[in-house]
């Protein structure tokens, strides 16, 4: 490889996307999200998967819960607050949808509305 071949490699355009975290969240919820509307469409045949998903839905939140619980977490004060009572009814309505209580349609909604959010805050940096 001559000179310029390398400096071509080394300077040209990358292929990757870079990946901020405001993407990766809205990644992690996009496919949670429909991970949860997939298995709540396959009704009982699909409670399987749907226990899976609302198990991964949990866990993000108790993520996010325990961000926003960190004093160093820059976010307002309110914000945290309102995030982290969302962790607490997702996994109370969590419980709901497993004893077949209740739908995980409210939870999609959810997550729905943090990824545009999401979306809003990343097209105002």
């Amino acid at each position: 490889m001559n000179a310029i071949q390398r400096a071509k490699s080394a300077y040209g355009t990358t292929r990757e996307t870079i990946r901020t975290p405001k993407s990766i969240e809205f990644e992690a919820f996009a496919r949670i999200s429909h991970s949860l509307k997939s298995a709540e469409e396959k009704g009982k045949k699909g409670f399987n998967s749907l226990v899976q998903a609302l198990d991964t839905n949990r866990k993000l939140w108790t993520i996010l819960a325990a961000d926003v619980a960190e004093e160093k977490n820059p976010l307002p004060q309110e914000l945290k607050a309102r995030i982290f009572y969302l962790a607490e009814f997702t996994n109370l309505h969590t419980r709901k949808v497993l004893k077949r209580e209740a739908s995980a349609q409210v939870l999609i909604e959810i997550n729905m509305s943090i990824m545009r959010g999401l979306k809003a805050g990343a097209a105002n940096q």
